[in-house]
Parts: C-alpha cells; sequence; structure tokens
C-alpha cells in the first residue's frame, strides 16, 4: 500500500491505531482526537510507562501487552522495548511529521507551561525546574532535538517490513486537521 496523505481516502476502518511522532510534536493530542472520532479506547502510553520520581513502571510492557492484545485501541508509539509488539498488531500508522521548527516550538512551550503551572503529570509528577534544559541531557527539549531526525526512518522501516500497513503522513498541524475532519471523519460513530 503507498505511503498515503491527508487528503487520501483510506480502505478500511481501522481500530487498532498507532500515533508516530517525535517528542513533542502533537501525538497524545492526536491520538485522542483519532480516539474520539472514531469512538476508540485511547491508551496514553506515556501514562503506563512513566511511575512515581519519573521513574518506569515496572508493569509498563505487560500492561502495554495486555491492551495490545485487545480489539480496538488508539496510542503513541514510543518506547523501544514495545514499539515492535504495537507496529506487529496495528492497523493504521498515523505519521505526524512536523519540521523541527514546530515542534521545538511546541515542546518549549509545553514544558514552559506545565513547569510554570506546576501542573501534574503522570502518578503526581511534574516538570523539572527549567535550568535542567541545560544540565540534563535527557531533557525533553534537547530529547526532542536530537531525536527528530529518527521518526522517519523509522516510520519508512516499517512501512517496508509491513507493506499491508496504512500509513498517513501528516506534515504539519493543519494537514492534520484536513485528515481528522476529512477520511478519517468518514468512519466517525
Amino acid at each position: 500500500m503507498p505511503l498515503l496523505g491527508p487528503g487520501d481516502p483510506l480502505t478500511h476502518r481501522p481500530s487498532r491505531v498507532l500515533v508516530a511522532g517525535t517528542s513533542g510534536a502533537g501525538k497524545t493530542t492526536l491520538a485522542a482526537r483519532v480516539a474520539d472520532v472514531l469512538g476508540l479506547p485511547h491508551v496514553e502510553i506515556d501514562a503506563l510507562f512513566h511511575g512515581v520520581d519519573w521513574a518506569p513502571r515496572p508493569t509498563f510492557e505487560q500492561d502495554v501487552r495486555r491492551f495490545a492484545a485487545g480489539p480496538c485501541w488508539v496510542t503513541e508509539w514510543q518506547y523501544p522495548p514495545v514499539r515492535p509488539l504495537l507496529a506487529e498488531r496495528a492497523d493504521l500508522v498515523v505519521w505526524l511529521d512536523l519540521p523541527r521548527a514546530r515542534v521545538m516550538s511546541q515542546v518549549v512551550r509545553r514544558t514552559l507551561r506545565r513547569r510554570l503551572l506546576r501542573e501534574r503529570l503522570w502518578h503526581g509528577n511534574v516538570e523539572p525546574p527549567l535550568r535542567t534544559v541545560l544540565t540534563d541531557p535527557e531533557h525533553i527539549v534537547r530529547w526532542a532535538w536530537r531525536t527528530h531526525s529518527r521518526t522517519g526512518p523509522r516510520v519508512l522501516e516499517l512501512h517496508t517490513q509491513r507493506p499491508e500497513l496504512t500509513v498517513v503522513r501528516l506534515p504539519s498541524r493543519r494537514a492534520a486537521h484536513s485528515w481528522l475532519t476529512g477520511p478519517l471523519a468518514r468512519f466517525a460513530t
């Protein structure tokens, strides 16, 4: 199957959807919107991964296996230990392929908002002090910059390995909106 764009019709009603993209691209927001349109459960994978004090939860992989075995779900495609399992079960991959400048703008704004408002995230975690952007090489802002170029090759490799898998590439937020309200909306519940 060819790589689809935001205006291309889907050949089937998806039931197991992965949203791929770099950190800060808007995967979780898009996944929630896809789930809403299709009437499917959204499993926020970060909530399964991050435990108290940002420690990885020991049941993460087991939790992912459990929901991935189900008939329908929408989630974000991240975390290397579970990527292959999710890719094997998915029937649609939505690739949010935003330019680096757009992603960085989004991740910086989100990080600032979360930190300044002390927004509670998964299991009570809050963003670390802003100075950690400079001191922590794994800080989400630095991570987004460093890993931006990895998602495209990963999605294209999956597309080669599973040519029957539907992959939709969305290169902008406008394209994502057009796809949600166009081709995907055809399958709305």
